[in-house]
């Protein structure tokens, strides 16, 4: 685990992508989530059965609200065996050890020897940290009907006996920012197929890998961006011709930002976090007729947010070989001694 946490944050870094203030793990949290589950069956949400503790999804009236799910459909159309389950969107909260076996994984609690549902974890190191509401939560697509679905149940339920909190301040969080998955080639990449796209795989092939952050800028959060390599080639272009013009530009600590363009950009972030509208604005303040102190000092508000590292980024500074560096200061010698033959003779070289 240490291993793939260590390789994680590396590729943040790489991407330039800030530390969180927390990085918490599940399993250094298992009595939170045990608490947690033991507020929401005092508070009459579970129920249990022969292999563990389940929620009773049909105690909240507007479960499914962020998928826009149709329970009484989903229940009508249901083709499997529940089991003990009462309902089909019912979900474990606590899973028990099968008798006779033993799991690497695996804890005590109040309700048997087991394990923390799938959902549970998030809702309670959330709790924890963000506290019973927070502004934002983040996560792919695919967790909307499942398991975002599920962490506002969970939360509604727990906190169910405090009629003071307002209902709509116990759905855990007031904005839900679903990002898309990214495509290669025009397909959704999976691991069993060998299509995953690594990091290292861009690297590996000598690209910057600043410029795969600036692919992603390019489309938005909630569109499905296409990864291709043409596509990869576009961005590292476009990246350079940004980071050459900025270098270009002069730098005084006295200049503001140009107004009207810091507006825009804001308006653009504020639009559903429009960063391909925010990053046709940078393009705007390079390109336009700003004085040149101006487009920096604007360019180096936006790179706050756009994170491409303009103001560290160095041009490269290409080294002849010594054999070369020798004969081009031989020349040099011979044309300011007039011997004009063996100048042409080592420019011949």
């Amino acid at each position: 685990a240490e291993l793939y946490t260590a390789a994680f944050l590396a590729d943040m870094r790489a991407l330039n992508i800030g530390d969180p203030a927390v990085l918490c793990k599940a399993t250094d949290h298992i009595a939170e989530q045990i608490g947690f589950i033991a507020d929401i069956e005092r508070n009459g949400y579970a129920y249990r059965t022969s292999d563990g503790v389940y929620f009773d999804t049909s105690r909240l009236a507007d479960y499914g609200h962020l998928a826009r799910l149709d329970v009484a459909g989903l229940e009508a159309g249901r083709r499997v065996d529940l089991g003990e389950k009462r309902r089909l969107t019912d979900f474990a909260l606590w899973k028990f050890t099968a008798p006779g076996e033993a799991r690497q994984m695996e804890w005590d609690s109040p309700w048997g020897r087991g394990f923390p549902g799938w959902h549970i974890e998030c809702s309670a190191m959330a709790q924890k940290y963000l506290g019973d509401w927070f502004d934002i939560h983040c996560g792919g697509e695919d967790h909307i009907p499942v398991h975002h679905t599920n962490e506002i149940a969970q939360t509604e339920a727990r906190l169910a006996d405090h009629p003071e909190i307002p209902h709509a301040h116990r759905r855990l969080a007031n904005f839900w920012m679903h990002g898309y998955f990214l495509l290669q080639n025009d397909a959704k990449m999976a691991k069993s197929a060998g299509e995953f796209l690594r990091l290292q795989s861009l690297t590996d092939r000598g690209y910057d890998p600043l410029a795969y952050r600036y692919l992603c800028l390019t489309a938005h959060y909630r569109g499905q961006m296409n990864f291709t390599w043409d596509a990869l080639d576009a961005a590292a272009t476009a990246l350079d011709r940004m980071r050459q013009g900025f270098h270009a530009l002069p730098r005084d600590p006295g200049v503001a930002a140009d107004p009207g363009l810091v507006e825009r950009f804001g308006d653009d972030l504020n639009d559903d976090l429009n960063l391909p509208r925010a990053l046709a604005v940078a393009w705007e303040a390079l390109r336009g007729d700003l004085p040149d102190a101006v487009k920096r000092a604007t360019l180096t508000r936006f790179d706050d947010v756009l994170g491409l590292a303009l103001a560290t980024w160095q041009p490269k500074v290409e080294t002849a070989p010594a054999a070369v560096q020798a004969l081009a200061e031989a020349r040099s010698a011979a044309r300011r001694a007039k011997q004009w033959a063996e100048a042409d003779r080592l420019r011949a070289e």
